[in-house]
């Protein structure tokens, strides 16, 4: 199983890598979440080990990397207080462990981790047309009449297929994080709004392309012909 760590300490790091390591994972390693967001495409991962020190802004964190991605989030951290351990779930972090941290509650979270990366179902769902926009559920790609097929992020496809389902309806912001991130969409606007943007360039290319509409303080549209 491919996991990314992201550690800044160089001790901490080499006793995470060899951990993970001896429990059968294996490992692309960062010292910022901006370079494994950066890199996301080419490689990757199950799951995602964070361990931040510092004011490292953990939420935040936690943001860029749900902007790329869904898969399963330890995050290792200094003590916070109650009401922030709570935010940090519900951005979107599976597992939040605070320091000091055994080696062996560690690998035994990481475990959970790995259950959880290999649990995630897997649906077979119908490919979609809508105007002139065919989307390939299996391939995850999406094309346009008379153009190149485009492959979409699981994320973008994830965004597009919740659209192109539900076509000339408004779908509101916070149902678009619970259907394409899988947790609560409170206060995720900005999340849902950079995906947008990225799935906008890959459809939208030409300067009269319409198709997502932004309602703003509600949602988004797929634009139907009868719009």
């Amino acid at each position: 199983m491919q996991c990314n760590l992201i550690a800044d300490n160089l001790d901490e790091k080499e006793i995470y890598i060899f951990i993970l390591r001896r429990i059968g994972m294996a490992l692309s390693i960062y010292s910022d979440v901006s370079s494994m967001v950066k890199n996301w495409n080419e490689k990757p991962a199950d799951c995602i080990v964070l361990a931040l020190n510092g004011n490292a802004a953990p939420i935040k964190q936690v943001e860029k990397i749900r902007a790329v991605c869904d898969s399963p989030v330890m995050i290792v951290l200094d003590p916070v207080s109650e009401t922030d351990y709570c935010d940090l779930l519900e951005s979107g972090v599976d597992i939040v462990l605070q320091r000091p941290v055994s080696a062996r509650v560690l690998a035994a979270q990481a475990r959970v981790l790995m259950r959880r990366s290999a649990s995630v179902p897997y649906y077979v769902l119908p490919s979609l047309k809508q105007k002139e926009i065919e989307l390939d559920s299996t391939a995850h790609m999406v094309t346009r009449e008379g153009e190149e097929p485009v492959r979409l992020t699981q994320l973008e496809f994830r965004l597009l297929y919740t659209l192109m389902t539900h076509p000339g309806q408004v779908v509101p912001t916070e149902v678009i994080v619970e259907r394409v991130w899988g947790y609560s969409g409170e206060g995720n606007r900005d999340l849902v709004r950079g995906l947008m943007s990225r799935l906008r360039k890959k459809i939208e290319i030409h300067d009269e392309d319409r198709f997502l509409e932004t309602i703003p303080g509600v949602g988004y549209r797929f634009i139907t012909d009868s719009f």
